[in-house]
């Protein structure tokens, strides 16, 4: 008898201990615990951008837009083929990547332009006065300067790339940065070749 009174309670136990654990769950899923799941995602949108990620593309797009200018360049003065043909996958690639990040920092309500980053580098960027040689020059000449100024520009933009990937949070910049860094690395090693030949 002692038995069995035993093994009916430690079932009675069982199946109360069962019903609590259930009652718990469920008020767990309701409105409370819903509440908690908004506030987390909340958080989560409201950071989803850094300071780094606003500084990189506020200083890539004048970058992205200088490489445009001189691509464009190319198209009037360069005459060598293979250099016509980089320049024009130069603006394909760069012009949709300032329009990308110009709608990032609009969606973000950050400045466009580089408020408090003045005194930053943008690395590889063209002076006033290389600038204003290349648009005076033609033929060869144009080719050479071109090549000489666009490797160094490219390298810039990996270097700021790199950089990037190393403080930003933001997945739509961090894509950015990362065809930045393969795009232009490649077309690096073909400016190279370009060089050696000119």
């Amino acid at each position: 008898m002692s038995k069995t009174f035993t093994v009916r309670r430690a079932l009675s136990a069982g199946i109360a201990a069962f019903a609590a654990l259930s009652i718990a769950a469920c008020s767990g899923s309701g409105d409370e615990g819903g509440h908690d799941m908004d506030s987390m995602e909340s958080e989560s949108t409201e950071a989803d951008f850094n300071d780094a990620d606003v500084s990189f593309l506020q200083m890539m797009i004048p970058h992205h837009e200088q490489a445009v200018d001189m691509a464009a360049l190319a198209q009037e003065h360069a005459t060598d083929v293979e250099v016509i043909d980089l320049a024009g996958q130069i603006a394909a690639a760069q012009q949709p990547e300032i329009d990308e990040m110009t709608g990032l920092l609009e969606e973000w309500e950050q400045p466009l332009g580089m408020e408090g980053h003045e005194g930053m580098s943008m690395g590889g960027m063209a002076t006033e006065e290389q600038m204003t040689e290349l648009e005076a020059a033609h033929g060869v000449d144009f080719d050479k300067l071109f090549v000489e100024l666009m490797i160094a520009h490219h390298e810039g933009a990996v270097a700021m790339a790199e950089e990037h990937r190393a403080g930003g949070r933001n997945a739509d910049a961090a894509a950015i940065a990362d065809a930045v860094i393969d795009t232009q690395t490649a077309e690096i090693a073909t400016l190279q070749e370009i060089q050696a030949r000119l």
